[in-house]
């Protein structure tokens, strides 16, 4: 492990048990503040009724198919393929399972990288941009950041796992629109 890693994991993982409301908010943004963002994305996704033009044909439906179908592609290559295969082969233990300490919260004893969380929530949230939405972009990356600072806080994650799960979350959701457009 890189010793800048384990520097900035100690720097942050020090302040556990030193605020119950701390303690409490990280639990938070570590797993559950992700619930509230799959909620906004399907609410944008889908808050508009679809209008039909003169042959019946609803242009706004085939939109929210085609931008369905990207975040969920870009969500799927991200986890489903890209962070699981890269788990396979490379088995990094979790600062929990490494420093031998009791998490925050319960957490698989599965490898660290990358960040299954952020590989997925940030593959959402770039999907976002692509397709327009820049200003809940720049709002959920805030809080997806926290929410990768309270996954280093509770124990779970190494500061590396996080950026990399942000890295494969970027190249999936790139991936997937590069083979779109050349499908449109």
């Amino acid at each position: 492990m890189f010793s800048l890693d384990i520097k900035i994991f100690d720097l942050i993982h020090q302040l556990v048990g030193k605020s119950r409301l701390l303690d409490l908010t990280a639990i938070f943004f570590a797993d559950y503040v992700g619930y509230l963002l799959i909620i906004v994305v399907l609410f944008l996704i889908f808050s508009n009724p679809p209008l039909k033009d003169e042959y019946g044909t609803s242009k706004e439906l085939k939109t929210r198919i085609y931008n369905s179908a990207f975040i969920l592609l870009s969500a799927l290559l991200s986890l489903g393929i890209f962070t699981k295969t890269i788990k396979f082969f490379y088995d990094k233990p979790r600062p929990f399972v490494a420093l031998e300490f009791q998490p925050l919260m319960n957490q698989a004893v599965e490898s660290a990288f990358p960040s299954g969380h952020m590989a997925f929530y940030f593959a959402l949230v770039f999907a976002l941009y692509f397709l327009g939405y820049k200003r809940w972009f720049v709002f959920f990356s805030v809080v997806l950041l926290l929410m990768g600072v309270a996954r280093v806080f509770i124990g779970v994650h190494w500061p590396i796992d996080i950026i990399s799960g942000i890295g494969v979350a970027f190249l999936s959701v790139y991936i997937v629109k590069l083979v779109l457009s050349l499908k449109r």
